[in-house]
């Protein structure tokens, strides 16, 4: 495993256990970010870097009994506190890295990743191998439940022009990775990034 990845384990592992309770307020932005992406009956959809699942049941109710939600993380203490929670009946968890995802190619019909970009070690191979396993038309949603002025304010920092979240820096970071961005949104209550996959 790289250094990387051993950090954001060691991040995330270190607050796995009350993360939900620190941001309980959360869910409507979520359910509000899925319904943007548009899913129908029967999608396939991933949840990238899952977390404690708390985009599954919106995700789940988005496809119906007849579609598929998946979760993936790459921490074991997230996919933990996921199944206390109960959203393992919400969707298929998967201990796994999204740089390298046990899926097929074209075997989705879209991907949601929340607070995602931020982690990701390499930021234009991982968007890729998202577009690898949707097929072409399928859609991306990077989301966050508030802003980047309100996330780097939370943090006690400045936001900065090489900020990947930056719409001028993440518009051609998806084009360069198979993705063709179609709206987007950085408001104090939200952060969401909606793409398209372009084969």
């Amino acid at each position: 495993m790289s250094d990387d990845h051993t950090h954001v384990q060691e991040f995330f592992t270190a607050r796995a256990a009350d993360w939900d309770a620190k941001f309980p307020d959360d869910g409507p932005a979520y359910a509000a970010a899925v319904t943007e992406m548009g899913l129908r009956e029967g999608d396939r959809v991933l949840d990238a870097g899952c977390g404690t699942g708390r985009a599954l049941p919106p995700l789940r109710a988005a496809v119906g009994a007849s579609g598929v939600a998946l979760g993936a993380d790459l921490t074991p203490a997230m996919l933990e506190a996921a199944v206390r929670a109960g959203r393992d009946r919400d969707g298929q968890l998967l201990l796994a890295d999204v740089s390298a995802l046990p899926l097929r190619t074209a075997s989705l019909d879209a991907v949601f990743g929340a607070g995602l970009i931020a982690h990701l070690p390499n930021p234009a191979e991982n968007l890729r191998e998202l577009a690898r396993v949707v097929r072409p038309g399928g859609a991306l949603a990077l989301f966050h439940p508030i802003g980047r002025a309100a996330l780097a304010a939370r943090q006690g920092r400045q936001i900065t022009p090489d900020d990947l979240r930056a719409e001028a820096n993440l518009r051609p970071l998806l084009a360069g990775s198979g993705w063709a961005m179609t709206s987007y949104v950085d408001e104090d209550t939200r952060f969401l990034a909606l793409a398209v996959h372009h084969g």
